[in-house]
């Protein structure tokens, strides 16, 4: 038997590692092979068919197909085991969307696992620290071992709310100024159609962009109307979805648009507003915390002080 010693084990990773990285590059290496007919007819439908833009983005994307190759069973059964274990796909699919990311639900759940393990390797390493540190039980190093990798799963999917909540904050922003622009086309005397496209041209911003997706929804035959909920759906935000069924109905009763648009930028900087004096009121009482057990012990402090040491060395 073949005693290993501490140099033996970096020498055996050592070499594992750089036989996996000359496997990965040789993998990158041009095939020789004829192409089958799905990888030649799937650049051709990738705008019609969304498993054919599903196996480019994976061609594009994979920086080592050997390893992706190898370890992809096992990989997607894990990731299917923690969609089952977690849920929520449709909570997943909406703050994607309300995001503004290109991922999937698979995608994401893909991430998700890589984080978990990540913070699986930063538990591994902290137990190991801190058994050099201090002998501990094997049930402790489990629970270390088991937190990092829950951390790693919580911080992806708060991140991911996170990023939801920003991009929110920053259509709400947007959108007073939005519906004053199209009410301004509108009573320049374009259509409703023409006014998106403008705005949608000439604007920058997270609202904007999502118009410019509803001008192409259209373009491709799609009704005003239908484009106009599919934007609702996508993100969610109350006062877009009041806003779209008050131009839907205005577009099925004939009611002059501008005065609808006026009202609605109208309500939201009222609703902005409001938000705001909540906001504010809610600050206010955060800021007592600094004040009382900061500012108010270190004034008391300066104006006792002087007098005690006065009377200390009087007497």
């Amino acid at each position: 038997m073949v005693q290993l010693n501490a140099l033996s084990g970096w020498a055996l990773l050592c070499g594992v590692t750089m036989g996996v990285g000359l496997w990965s590059l040789v993998s990158l290496a041009p095939r020789l092979s004829r192409p089958r007919l799905l990888n030649r007819v799937a650049p051709y439908l990738v705008d019609v068919s969304p498993g054919a833009r599903e196996l480019l983005s994976r061609r594009t994307v994979d920086p080592l197909p050997v390893i992706g190759a190898l370890f992809a069973p096992a990989f997607t059964r894990l990731r299917s085991m923690l969609g089952r274990a977690l849920g929520g796909s449709a909570t997943i699919e909406l703050r994607l969307r309300q995001s503004g990311s290109v991922l999937t639900v698979e995608a994401f759940r893909s991430r998700q696992l890589l984080w978990a393990l990540g913070g699986a390797a930063l538990g591994v390493g902290g137990s190991v620290l801190l058994s050099r540190m201090q002998p501990l039980a094997v049930a402790l190093h489990v629970v270390v071992i088991a937190f990092f990798t829950v951390a790693g799963l919580v911080l992806r999917d708060y991140l991911l709310q996170r990023a939801a909540r920003a991009r929110l904050a920053r259509i709400s922003s947007e959108f007073p100024t939005v519906l004053e622009f199209l009410t301004l086309s509108l009573s320049a005397g374009e259509g409703i159609l023409d006014s998106i496209r403008r705005v949608a041209r000439v604007s920058h911003g997270e609202l904007a962009a999502e118009l410019s997706a509803v001008v192409a929804a259209v373009n491709t035959g799609l009704p005003l109307s239908e484009s106009l909920y599919g934007l609702a759906d996508r993100v969610q935000l109350p006062a877009l979805t009041r806003c779209v069924e008050q131009i839907t109905g205005a577009l099925e009763r004939g009611t002059p648009l501008a005065e609808v648009f006026r009202a609605q930028a109208q309500d939201a900087r009222d609703e902005a507003k409001r938000e705001l004096l909540e906001v504010a009121g809610k600050k206010e009482v955060a800021m007592l915390v600094p004040v009382v057990f900061l500012i108010l012990p270190v004034t008391i402090i300066f104006a006792i002080f002087p007098g005690v040491a006065v009377l200390q060395l009087g007497f």
